[in-house]
């Protein structure tokens, strides 16, 4: 069983995939050719015997520190043994053909035994490959898949993997490149190592410099867009919520999800963070993804899509695998996409209305989109519903679902009176003042002085901390002030953030998870939108202190074993981040901007 942390990962990628590889040169995690295909090395949810790629001295390490070279994907792990010390680079070049993953060992200092042993495990590691020696190196054939692995090192067949010993001194370099290809098809030509890692280093510097963020805490900020930058799947714009299946959210139990997958919820974070740091070619990119996989009848809206806007991610479990430390099942595909979430509505709209507000040109069919959207809210937004967490228990009137369905109402009402477009205002507008005061009325708690997790509820539920940020109510609105009080006295442990008490039961699931680190954000940002911004900072800097070496964040983390959890990275995290530094240190607030 795999025994690194999650935090012990770094990510490389190449906008179309992502990799994750571990502090002692092992490559645990790719899927090939995008993020949602199968896995050809998945230790990270077993073991190495299902697929790994290691690449590290031989002999004893004494030292191990890693960097990104500059604002770049690039990997830089430095091993120093008694014999000197030796770099491991790592990327994937940018895709313009196949996909290649590159290994560059550089010597630094003295004589360093290398050795590497490449074990592909195909389909999850249920596929062991025929690997047979072939051009400078050796291919690894099964089924649809091929695996060609070109080395300027002997490499011998070790079974069903290839392995080499090698010595490299300072000044040496050994490039080893990596290219799956359909089986069927021809391999492209071999490409330079040395060139593809600076090339590909130049690509990332150069996007990186593009951002318009400056001030506190621009090193922190510059990361977690490059780390959306990674989560995005070129070809058609749409962002994965994480590159990873199953890392688990309680280690040994049974919160394990696919995350290879673009929820629409993430869409106004991921334009507001775009949009505000420079990056207007990504946001419409985003955006367009969004209007094409949400296009047709509003009855027929999910609350995720596959990266090409594919509508069905069926959940299936894969009993081969063990599971990240013993944690299963693990999941492929992801069993809450038909779910019915009141929410996406507010989310879909409000990123269509942030584009509007920012400039972007519209698209020729966005606003006939909103509006059959609108109709279908109108039918609906009565009905109980899964909710923002996706729980796997009853419908209920979930009160964030509630105040997402009065953004939706609200933004198409600014949408006529500021932008010129047509519509029943008058009708919209009384949806959204008759949805403010039910709310108020029923998803309140005078017990409390909170705003609850459900209607009739007493449980209170980090998702209503968004309600400042939607400008549902103003910030330092007493029921407002009361709900951050009741969130801090019930779901903060260590300075972070619950999303809820999994003890109630709401979810369905057994209790116990960590500590969600959006909501975390959330909390930060009520902070920074009340006044109270040392609370606002003191909390940012908690959780910057708990990102791994390399500048990234998991989904949650745990206060008491003091560790990440869940799937790594998170595009929610990192967005997260990204709005509450702007939240504190920007003129132009993200929250102010949604509200405007």
């Amino acid at each position: 069983m795999t025994t690194h942390r999650i935090e012990d990962y770094a990510l490389i990628g190449d906008c179309h995939t992502a990799a994750l590889v571990g502090r002692d040169g092992s490559l645990d995690w790719l899927c090939l050719p995008r993020f949602d295909s199968p896995a050809c090395f998945a230790a990270l949810l077993g073991t190495a015997d299902h697929g790994r790629w290691t690449v590290a001295p031989a002999e004893d390490v004494m030292r191990v520190s890693r960097t990104y070279r500059g604002d770049s994907l690039v990997l830089e792990t430095t091993f120093t043994t008694p014999g000197g010390e030796v770099t491991v680079v790592d990327c994937m070049p940018v895709r313009t053909a196949q996909p290649d993953v590159v290994r560059l060992v550089i010597g630094r200092r003295g004589v360093v035994r290398m050795r590497t042993h490449f074990a592909p495990r195909l389909d999850y590691g249920s596929l062991a490959p025929w690997v047979r020696p072939e051009g400078g190196g050796v291919v690894a054939v099964g089924g649809p898949e091929a695996l060609h692995l070109r080395a300027p090192v002997p490499l011998r067949i070790d079974g069903w993997a290839a392995a080499a010993e090698f010595e490299v001194r300072a000044g040496e370099e050994v490039p080893f490149v990596l290219t799956w290809h359909p089986s069927h098809t021809p391999l492209h030509p071999p490409i330079d190592a040395r060139a593809a890692v600076n090339g590909t280093a130049a690509w990332w510097q150069a996007w990186a410099d593009r951002c318009t963020y400056e001030g506190e805490y621009r090193d922190a900020v510059v990361r977690s867009l490059v780390t959306l930058k990674a989560l995005t799947y070129a070809p058609t714009g749409g962002i994965v919520a994480a590159p990873t299946t199953s890392l688990p959210e309680h280690i040994g139990g049974v919160r394990n999800w696919d995350y290879r997958y673009c929820w629409l919820r993430d869409a106004t974070f991921t334009l507001a963070a775009l949009l505000q740091s420079g990056y207007a070619d990504e946001a419409k990119a985003w955006r367009e993804w969004l209007l094409r996989a949400v296009a047709g009848k509003g009855a027929d809206l999910r609350i995720m899509y596959g990266v090409g806007g594919e509508r069905r991610l069926p959940e299936t479990e894969l009993p081969w695998l063990p599971g990240y430390e013993g944690s299963q099942p693990v999941r492929v595909g992801n069993g809450a996409y038909d779910q019915f979430q009141l929410d996406v509505f507010g989310e879909t709209l409000d990123c269509l209305h942030l584009a509007r507000h920012y400039g972007l040109s519209a698209a020729a069919d966005d606003w006939r989109v909103e509006r059959e959207l609108l109709g279908r809210l109108e039918d609906v937004w009565r009905e109980p519903d899964e909710g923002i967490w996706e729980v796997r228990g009853p419908a209920r009137h979930f009160t964030h679902s509630k105040v997402m369905a009065w953004v939706a109402f609200d933004r198409a009402v600014k949408d006529v009176e500021r932008f010129g477009l047509g519509g029943p205002v008058d009708r919209w507008r009384a949806l959204r003042d008759g949805l403010h005061a039910e709310v108020c009325a029923r998803g309140f708690s005078r017990e409390r002085n909170a705003f609850t997790q459900f209607y009739g509820s007493t449980e209170v539920d980090a998702a209503v901390l968004v309600m400042a940020e939607v400008g549902f109510l103003p910030p330092t609105d007493p029921r407002l002030v009361g709900t951050v009080a009741a969130v801090e006295s019930d779901l903060v442990r260590d300075g972070f953030v619950d999303r809820y008490r999994t003890e109630s039961g709401v979810d369905g699931l057994p209790k116990g998870e960590g500590a969600f680190l959006l909501c975390t954000f959330w909390l930060a940002d009520n902070y920074a939108l009340m006044g109270r911004t040392e609370d606002a900072r003191r909390v940012l800097e908690r959780v910057l202190a708990v990102r791994n070496d390399v500048g990234l964040l998991a989904e949650e983390y745990d206060p008491v074993a003091r560790r990440q959890l869940g799937n790594f990275p998170q595009a929610f995290s990192h967005l997260g981040l990204v709005n509450t530094a702007r939240n504190l240190t920007q003129r132009e607030k993200p929250a102010q901007v949604r509200t405007a």
